[in-house]
């Protein structure tokens, strides 16, 4: 079985014999199905309405666990964007209803993010959707060779997921 990379490769070590190109094999794939997954996800969402920040800050809201709450400084480390990104996010969240703000009593400056019932129906069809999709994508490939493919990536991503103050969360 070919792929475009493979061509990519041959095409490097044709013209510059004298170069390693082997992290190209890695790489170059993970980035193509990065945009493969891309183009899929959006698919997904927008049969859903929702947009691809909206399902990750929802998502982090519920996997949080009842009571669906989390302040807005651990959203944005979940979703790594900004204070000010996040802030934006959250208000357009609050305004469809999927979201709402409430005091935090442990912070009387704080506030926390709280899922509306009407957000946690919206984020369940739409991940029910994605991971439907996402199956299909892996439906070629056998169990044991989705999780040696699953620990692999693992490696290579957990010690990019540390900063210098360790793992984000």
């Amino acid at each position: 079985m070919r792929d475009e990379v493979d061509g990519l490769i041959e095409a490097w070590r044709s013209q510059r014999p004298d170069v390693d190109v082997r992290p190209l094999e890695v790489f170059s794939r993970v980035s193509r199905l990065s945009r493969h997954l891309d183009r899929a996800r959006r698919t997904v969402f927008t049969e859903h309405a929702i947009e691809p920040w909206e399902f990750d800050v929802l998502a982090e809201l519920r996997r949080s666990g009842p009571p669906y709450e989390l302040s807005p400084g651990r959203l944005l480390r979940a979703t790594l964007v900004t204070s000010g990104t996040m802030t934006n996010r959250v208000d357009r969240l609050a305004a469809a209803g999927l979201v709402r703000r409430r005091p935090d009593p442990a912070d009387k400056r704080g506030v926390l993010v709280r899922l509306t019932d009407k957000g946690a129906e919206h984020i369940d069809d739409a991940l029910a959707s994605l991971l439907s999709y996402e199956e299909g994508l892996l439906a070629p490939m056998q169990a044991e060779d989705r999780e040696q493919l699953a620990s692999l990536l693992r490696s290579l991503l957990a010690p990019l997921d540390k900063g210098p103050e360790g793992p984000r969360s």
